[in-house]
């Protein structure tokens, strides 16, 4: 199905959580999602990807992004520290610490296939996170990142990114 605002959600997604959308939004078959989403204009997120971290958790993305096919963002995490007991059934007086963290990915960020994204991560405006990484913390404007964890290999100049966005929002009726 797609919305009046050019939003396909495939009927094999589910998000438990408040869902905000923009327009022109593609989220592909088994995505799931436990925390409260804002998903901005001209995003795909792509099959089976999932964004978990419970009631607490919470992830943005403010458009022109990609998450590529399963990947995973944790925006929330038991500590497995000794502090208690772990598990998303165990009562609030009996459980041990968590992590508990927004992911926010910027305008033109994009999150590779197999990646991975701890909680408080944040994908600064035009970053690549490779295939296959393992994000955990802040990122530098347009730089690409690779690696378990990943680091920064290369920056990109975002100029010619930034122009066809413009020209592309300039466009729309």
């Amino acid at each position: 199905m797609i919305t009046d605002n050019n939003v396909y959600i495939h009927p094999d997604s589910e998000f438990k959580r408040e869902l905000k959308l923009g327009k022109n939004i593609a989220i592909d078959k088994g995505v799931y999602s436990t925390v409260n989403c804002k998903i901005g204009d001209y995003t795909h997120i792509s099959p089976y990807v999932t964004i978990i971290g419970g009631e607490d958790g919470y992830f943005e993305c403010k458009g022109f992004n990609n998450i590529m096919s399963g990947a995973r963002l944790i925006c929330g995490s038991d500590r497995f520290d000794g502090s208690g007991l772990f598990g998303c059934l165990i009562p609030k007086e009996l459980k041990g610490k968590q992590i508990i963290s927004p992911i926010i990915m910027e305008e033109f960020s994009n999150i590779g296939t197999n990646s991975i994204v701890m909680p408080g991560s944040r994908l600064r405006k035009g970053v690549l996170l490779s295939a296959g990484s393992l994000l955990m913390g802040d990122t530098e404007e347009w730089g690409v990142y690779k690696g378990n964890p990943a680091i920064l290999v290369k920056k990109i100049d975002g100029s010619k990114i930034i122009k066809n966005a413009k020209k592309l929002k300039n466009n729309e009726m």
